[in-house]
């Protein structure tokens, strides 16, 4: 995976209005790949006049906001699995689920934390980055929301400081640990925590989340990547994207930058619906509409779901780490 830095010419600025962007041929950008090496295109036009200095896209689209506890004797299921797939030799994915259920009379909502990463770098400098940024983002969340959920007294409505800043403050304290302890290493993360029905993400790079119900498939997140950016400047259909021989630039992500801008929403959820967060290694290979039939038909065997998603991208040549976490919504 490769990632576009700062030093290139990507400095912090307000984002300009994207219908001024100009829409003409790639950037003349060069990259550093995961081994450290660089490569450049051959087009011309000037980085800076391309992205948007900040390395920004498109705000996600923010859904209504209601807190409401699970019903009573319901719990969130999840099955999650990672394969360190066909080609490579170790696997640099990493990933974390907490979940917590407390039945009493003061009426504590269920609570779920999950994270998926995907390590960049040198042999061991990928796998050190994503394990360390899963490992901090849940340190900060839990401490910062859990642990207080658990005290007498304490009201998620009106004391919890807002979960999508806990969750942007924990990565972005992930980031500043990854850029001193492993600097030659970086990741990307896509973090969500679940609080009764709403669901909270924080994102950087090119894992995905996922919402999953009957009505059909919605992606929760946007890939800040080059291709990407691309397909909104209307330059290239996703199919096309994914094909492109740049599919793996990204733009943004933890352990390259001192500053580091987190995508953030929070969107209700209904019940029965699924949250899917996972590594390029699987939505490379395998399309929205099958995660969809997979995960639907497994119904509550999210375990197995996540099985067959693996599977069912090994069998497709396995050219990744590949990683899956599904977390089904209670009734």
């Amino acid at each position: 995976m490769q990632v576009l830095r700062r030093i290139l010419g990507l400095r912090e600025a307000p984002p300009p209005n994207e219908d001024t962007l100009p829409m003409g041929p790639p950037p003349n950008v060069a990259v550093r790949s995961a081994v450290g090496t660089a490569s450049q295109t051959n087009a011309t036009a000037p980085l800076d006049s391309y992205l948007p200095n900040d390395g920004r896209t498109r705000n996600l689209e923010q859904g209504p906001v209601r807190y409401s506890p699970s019903p009573s004797g319901s719990r969130l299921i999840i099955g999650q699995r990672t394969d360190v797939g066909q080609v490579r030799d170790n696997n640099q994915d990493s990933m974390s689920a907490f979940t917590s259920s407390i039945s009493s009379s003061e009426d504590k909502p269920d609570f779920g934390l999950f994270i998926v990463a995907d390590g960049m770098g040198g042999h061991e400098d990928g796998e050190k980055a994503s394990g360390l940024a899963t490992r901090i983002v849940t340190q900060q969340v839990l401490k910062n929301i859990y642990l207080p959920l658990l005290d007498e007294g304490f009201n998620a409505d009106s004391d919890m400081e807002p979960m999508t800043e806990v969750l942007k403050k924990a990565i972005q304290k992930a980031n500043e640990n990854i850029t001193t302890q492993v600097p030659d290493g970086g990741t990307t993360v896509t973090a969500v925590a679940i609080m009764g029905y709403l669901a909270y993400v924080a994102h950087v790079g090119d894992t995905r989340a996922y919402m999953i119900n009957q009505e059909g498939i919605e992606q929760l997140t946007r890939d800040h990547s080059l291709v990407q950016r691309l397909i909104e400047l209307g330059q290239l259909t996703p199919e096309e994207a994914a094909e492109h021989p740049q599919k793996n630039v990204l733009y943004r992500a933890i352990g390259q930058n001192d500053a580091l801008d987190v995508d953030a929403i929070t969107r209700q959820v209904t019940p029965g619906s699924y949250i899917l967060i996972c590594s390029d290694g699987l939505w490379n290979l395998v399309s929205s509409d099958e995660i969809l039939s997979i995960v639907l038909n497994n119904g509550t065997n999210t375990g197995i779901a996540a099985k067959t998603l693996v599977d069912l991208a090994n069998e497709r040549g396995g050219s990744d780490n590949i990683t899956v976490i599904i977390v089904r919504i209670p009734e």
